[in-house]
């Protein structure tokens, strides 16, 4: 599997990819085993790559958009990997928006590589293991890649902090102006673009205006280090695109250029990398010790009734969760009565 994804032929290496996400993704013990002894061997041939990150709301065109910069980084000598996550359906598990059908001709170039994950329930609509599956694509020679999940609150804040810059998609006409400025995701945004510009010019022209002077205002009163005099940082910029028509494409490309440049040139781009791995390692630990917590004997046992008294009101949450973690700890807990 190794071989394949640093040797292998467009074909052979696919599948070594496809079959190394795949074994990231188990929750087998032996399987995870397996995966930190693969991420480890590919540690060493990861880094090289950009990293995107793509949200916004659903219909808003992100995979439409996706597929034309794709062929268009393909043109100008790139190879292009992306990774979409979709909400999981309820029913079955699986992905419920299917983005990888919306890229056909992307999806079938030697050049790229799509790989869709369900969030699994996961919070903010990112899946579990999107950060190691990054590493297996930098591993096998892309050097763009794309993260894409669709906007649904923390989805933002989390694809943010697994890329080297983050951009949001916007509609034109989005009825409530105020959704277009809200402040939380704004302040994560290194980019903002106003995608089918072309069904209605003058409303594209007043949400860039509208954003333009939220993103001013932010970097007024909020961090210092976002002023706007200094040259050497990057200012988050906002422009307008039509996907469909491919317009606007090379421009955005043009301002991710210059962002990896800037953030490169003074440092931000290494620190925010250091910060973002950090951090992942704490994310593994919480989950780890999550399920450390759910497989202890003692909490096994007392569990199911314990399930049973919160649902019926018997016994306040909290007073449970207290329980269960004395219970863990080799203590009594408390009596229910």
């Amino acid at each position: 599997m190794l071989d394949g994804i640093l040797n292998g032929s467009t074909v052979v290496q696919r599948r070594a990819m496809s079959k190394a996400i795949t074994l990231l993704e188990s929750t087998r013990a032996d399987h995870r085993a397996q995966a930190d002894e693969l991420l480890t061997q590919l540690l060493p041939h990861t880094g090289k790559a950009f990293r995107l990150g793509i949200s916004g709301v659903p219909g808003v065109g992100k995979s439409t958009f996706i597929e034309a910069l794709g062929l268009y980084l393909i043109g100008q000598g790139h190879r292009v990997a992306v990774l979409t996550i979709d909400p999981s359906s309820t029913v079955s598990g699986g992905s419920i928006l299917g983005d990888k059908t919306r890229m056909e001709h992307l999806s079938v170039h030697e050049k790229a590589y799509i790989r869709p994950s369900p969030s699994s329930g996961t919070l903010g609509g990112v899946a579990e293991k999107t950060r190691e599956a990054m590493l297996v694509c930098e591993a096998a020679g892309y050097d763009v890649v794309i993260v894409e999940t669709v906007g649904v609150g923390q989805s933002e804040i989390a694809v943010a902090g697994m890329t080297d810059m983050f951009v949001l998609m916007q509609l034109p006409n989005a009825g409530d102006d105020l959704q277009a400025i809200k402040k939380g995701v704004m302040e994560i945004a290194d980019l903002v673009v106003i995608n089918k510009a072309d069904i209605d010019k003058n409303a594209a022209t007043r949400a860039e205006a509208q954003i333009t002077s939220s993103l001013r205002l932010l970097s007024q009163h909020g961090n210092p280090e976002n002023a706007h005099h200094n040259e050497a940082l990057w200012h988050p910029k906002v422009m307008q695109i039509s996907a469909l028509l491919g317009q606007g494409v090379d421009a955005f490309w043009a301002a991710v250029t210059q962002f990896r440049q800037l953030q490169t040139a003074n440092g931000r781009l290494a620190t925010r990398r250091e910060k973002q791995s950090l951090a992942w390692m704490w994310e593994r630990i919480d989950a780890g010790l999550k399920q450390a917590f759910r497989q202890h004997p003692q909490v096994r046992e007392l569990l199911p009734q314990t399930l049973a008294d919160v649902a019926a009101g018997r016994i306040a949450a909290s007073t449970a969760a207290r329980n269960l973690l004395l219970a863990q700890s080799g203590q009594a807990p408390a009596a229910i009565k």
